[in-house]
């Protein structure tokens, strides 16, 4: 389960499902990573600036504009969308170097092939991430309101 915490900057209550806008922490929330020992994810983008994610809201979890929170990506959901993202690519680029090999092809030709394979894959991958219930289901989830610290 990915976690992170933050304050609740916007709700946004003209949505389907009550959502809010979150300011969270852009530090790097995995101990591998922070570590230097894990798959490099926090570190494309990252910022000493906190990060704004909207996020849904658990049923529930009351929150209010200004509330510390924490929010949560479920580790399934997380390699769906990594799977997504990053597999289907290389799956699709080496299946097209395959056939390119049992068609015979000259190198050339394959690595063409491996180049399409990769562009189809990641075709796919953005029509799919890009679909309505796909963002839906990777959206973030306010799990809990975190006690007001002194």
């Amino acid at each position: 389960m990915q976690q992170a915490t933050g304050h609740v900057i916007e709700l946004e209550a003209g949505s389907p499902s009550l959502r809010a806008e979150v300011e969270v922490s852009a530090t790097l929330a995995c101990a591998r990573c922070a570590s230097g020992r894990g798959c490099g994810a926090g570190l494309l983008g990252a910022s000493e600036e906190n990060r704004r994610v909207h996020a849904l809201i658990a049923t529930g979890v009351d929150v209010h504009e200004g509330d510390a929170v924490r929010v949560e990506l479920s580790s399934r959901q997380l390699l769906r969308a990594s799977w997504l993202a990053y597999g289907l690519p290389l799956v699709l680029a080496v299946t097209a170097t395959g056939v390119a090999y049992l068609f015979g092809l000259d190198d050339f030709y394959t690595a063409v092939a491996a180049v399409a394979g990769m562009a189809a894959g990641l075709l796919v991958a953005r029509r799919r991430l890009s679909a309505a219930s796909c963002l839906y289901r990777f959206t973030p989830t306010i799990v809990a309101r975190l006690p007001v610290s002194d």
